[in-house]
C-alpha cells in the first residue's frame, strides 16, 4: 500500500509521451520524521523552508497554497489553487502543483508531486521527492526545467538548511548549493 500512491502517479506520468520523465530526488534530514513532514504539512513548517506564506487545509482534496509572494494580490501570490492528493501522516504526502506565470499554459495544467517519508531511527528521516506528470512541448520543456533548477538549488537545499540551521529568514535568505547536479530521471518505456 505504501508504494501504490507513487506507483498509479508514475503509469499515469507514464501513459502520456511526454510523461516518461520526471523531477526525482532523495534526501536524508537530520530530524525525526513527525518533524520533515510538518515542515511540509503545516503552515507554520512551510514559512520555515519553503515560502514566506502559505495557506493549508490538511485534508485529501484541501487546499495547499504556497506564497512566495504573500502581500500580492490574488492570483499572484504563487501556487494558488493546488490541492492535496494524497496525506498519510509521517509516511506520505502529495500534491498538485502549477507552473510560474510566464508559462501560462502549462500553468493552466498541474503536476504532482509525491513526498515520501522513511524513519531511520529517532532523529533521522529519508525523504524520497518526485515530481510527475509533465506533458510535451517547448512550455512544459521551460516548466520541467525550470523545476528542476527550483526544487535542486532553493526549496530542497533550504529544507536541509531548515533541519541543520533553522529556519530560513526570508529577509536574507541563504545562498546554498544545489543537492545535486539534477533531479532529471527518465522513465523506461515498456
Amino acid at each position: 500500500m505504501k508504494k501504490s500512491l507513487s506507483l498509479v502517479l508514475l503509469a499515469v506520468a507514464a501513459s502520456a509521451s511526454g510523461g516518461d520523465r520526471l523531477l526525482r530526488t532523495e534526501m536524508v534530514l537530520d530530524a525525526p520524521v513527525a518533524e520533515v513532514f510538518r515542515a511540509w504539512t503545516t503552515e507554520e513548517g512551510v514559512k520555515s523552508f519553503f515560502a514566506p506564506g502559505a495557506h493549508i487545509d490538511l485534508k485529501v482534496d484541501g487546499l495547499y497554497e504556497i506564497y512566495f509572494q504573500p502581500t500580492a494580490e490574488p492570483g499572484h501570490r504563487g501556487a494558488e489553487g493546488m490541492r492535496i492528493l494524497a496525506l498519510e501522516p509521517d509516511r506520505r504526502f502529495a500534491f498538485t502543483w502549477s507552473a510560474p506565470h510566464d508559462q501560462p499554459y502549462v500553468r493552466g495544467q498541474r503536476t504532482m508531486v509525491v513526498l515520501d517519508f522513511d524513519s531511520l531511527g529517532p532523529a533521522r528521516t529519508h525523504l524520497r521527492f518526485s515530481q510527475v506528470g509533465w506533458g510535451e512541448g517547448p512550455e512544459w520543456d521551460a516548466a520541467f526545467q525550470y523545476f528542476d533548477r527550483v526544487w535542486n538549488q532553493f526549496v530542497l537545499p533550504n529544507l536541509k538548511y531548515r533541519f541543520q540551521k533553522g529556519p530560513i529568514d526570508w529577509n536574507a535568505p541563504p545562498h546554498l548549493a544545489p543537492i545535486a547536479a539534477s533531479l532529471r530521471n527518465e522513465l523506461v518505456s515498456r
